[in-house]
């Protein structure tokens, strides 16, 4: 077992400085220079000043560098845990932005992973066993997985907030309310929480009721299954065996879509105007702030990495085969 995971970790180490390098590239391929974005917003007119200002930051930033030199810089102040200066929100460490905008990101991607995971294979188990319930998942889940996060969420917006108005359609909390741990605050940011949570629950909830479905009626026309039948046991206990077989795919796709499903979440945090990572990266962009941006692709990519390891975790746990695999190995 050790040595099973010491070749993950491996992986999961090369992963992480493929993935660190593309994220460092990336914005340095886009258009524009981040420190004429600067000092286009200082509104500076004289060109002695523009001139000085422009050296200072080229400097300050390490843009004055050769390509290979900011590279090395860039994981020398990693290692450190330094990400550096924020363009956008000039001289706010980069670390401190994140870190103000994360707990919002976690607390709509978690409930909404592990819930929609949850309800969708409860969903799909019971669909595989009744055909009312079926002919009514089946479809339904075949719509909601098909539509993309943004659609949804903009279904959502309008239908729940602009016709109904139950729920406000922007925002993270009220703008005449003091973020703080009380009461006021966190009802009114349940309350912003609430469409977001929907539009990315709503879709990965059809995926998985569908795939759990056609998964369990596949483990009960097994041949096991009908071996059991032919022995005389109960349904209820051919049904759980089927239910255990059928989860360990379920858990293998978990681990597979958490990119999409991040990737959904930061854009219906866009469509929201969530305070998340996602608002952070277009803000980013728009403002070409390289080191916001690489360092947001960070936070995600090690977000994704650690969730994944700890899927690989769970399905050694649960999945009896793969601990045999590991024995027979090292033998």
């Amino acid at each position: 077992m050790a040595r099973y995971f010491a070749r993950k970790l491996l992986v999961y180490a090369l992963t992480f400085v493929v993935a660190v390098t593309v994220n460092w590239m990336i914005p340095r391929f886009m258009p524009g220079d981040p420190v004429s974005a600067m000092i286009s917003r200082a509104r500076v007119s004289q060109p002695e000043a523009v001139d000085a200002m422009r050296a200072y930051y080229n400097n300050l930033f390490g843009f004055d560098q050769p390509v290979w030199q900011q590279y090395l810089h860039f994981w020398s102040s990693l290692v450190h845990g330094d990400f550096g200066l924020s363009i956008w929100v000039f001289p706010k460490p980069v670390s401190e932005v994140i870190l103000d905008a994360l707990p919002y990101t976690l607390a709509l991607m978690i409930p909404a992973i592990l819930l929609s995971w949850f309800a969708g294979n409860w969903l799909g188990a019971l669909a595989a066993r009744r055909k009312i319930l079926d002919n009514t998942v089946l479809p339904a889940g075949y719509v909601l997985t098909a539509m993309p996060y943004m659609w949804i969420a903009v279904i959502l917006a309008w239908l729940l907030s602009a016709k109904a108005g139950w729920f406000p359609v922007s925002g993270g909390y009220s703008l005449d309310i003091q973020p703080g741990m009380n009461a006021d605050f966190l009802l009114d940011a349940l309350h912003h929480w609430v469409l977001p949570f929907l539009s990315l629950f709503l879709v990965a909830l059809g995926g998985w009721a569908i795939g759990m479905r056609n998964m369990i009626i596949y483990e009960l026309e097994s041949d096991y299954s009908s071996y059991l039948s032919a022995l005389g046991a109960p349904h209820r206990l051919i049904r759980r065996y089927a239910f255990r077989n059928a989860v360990l795919p379920q858990i293998t796709g978990l681990a597979l879509q958490l990119g999409v499903l991040v990737a959904g979440a930061l854009v219906t945090e866009i469509v929201f105007n969530y305070p998340g990572l996602g608002n952070l990266i277009l803000a980013a962009i728009q403002n070409r702030d390289f080191f916001l941006l690489q360092g947001t692709f960070l936070f995600i990519v090690i977000g994704v990495l650690i969730a994944n390891f700890l899927i690989d975790l769970v399905y050694v746990v649960v999945d009896p085969r793969t601990r045999t695999g590991m024995a027979g190995g090292q033998s």
